[in-house]
């Protein structure tokens, strides 16, 4: 480039209006301080290579000039069209979700967790079938029948007994039901 003021078309909307809108971008110039010639390079070499240096810079500082003055005509055009700062973040923050969506690492998290899932579920479906044989067979045993056998001896002797009552406020209500109707059990 030749100059700082030379028209840049990079589809820019500011076209030609670089050295009129844009403001000067400090460069860091440190580097082309003269200092002492490094060693295997003549004074002509070292004079060409400062000269493409200084105008690499100044390029440097062109295109910053050029990327705030689009990045201003972005801000405009945003403004323009109501799209606010909030809108870009939603928009970002839904790419970003469909990205991670679709990213290999989240495919085999969700597989393993789903695996996971139906394991643990078939294994507590086992365990609910387990309890119910067990108590299934627990109900069938001798110990469980002579104690249900007891329990129904009790239940007839308490049952017998308030039939046998004469207080009309028994709780077992009037004489032509059957014990059995009244029963807790």
């Amino acid at each position: 480039m030749e100059s700082a003021s030379q028209d840049i078309n990079l589809n820019s909307p500011n076209k030609g209006l670089l050295s009129d809108t844009m403001t000067d971008v400090p460069v860091d110039n440190t580097v082309s301080a003269r200092t002492s010639a490094p060693e295997g390079l003549t004074e002509a070499e070292e004079e060409e290579l400062r000269s493409e240096l200084a105008k690499v810079e100044e390029e440097i500082g062109t295109l910053r000039q050029v990327l705030a003055a689009k990045e201003r005509h972005c801000g405009e055009l945003k403004r323009k069209l109501g799209l606010t700062t909030f809108d870009g973040l939603k928009q970002n923050l839904s790419k970003s979700w469909h990205d991670v969506q679709v990213s290999n690492a989240y495919k085999k998290t969700q597989e393993t967790l789903s695996q996971a899932g139906q394991k643990t579920s078939a294994a507590l479906s086992n365990v609910g079938s387990v309890i119910s044989r067990k108590l299934g067979d627990m109900r069938n045993s001798t110990t469980f029948k002579s104690f249900e056998d007891r329990v129904g001896t009790i239940k007839s002797k308490v049952v017998g007994s308030r039939e046998n009552s004469t207080d009309p406020h028994s709780p077992t209500g009037s004489g032509d039901k059957s014990p059995q109707d009244n029963a807790p059990f």
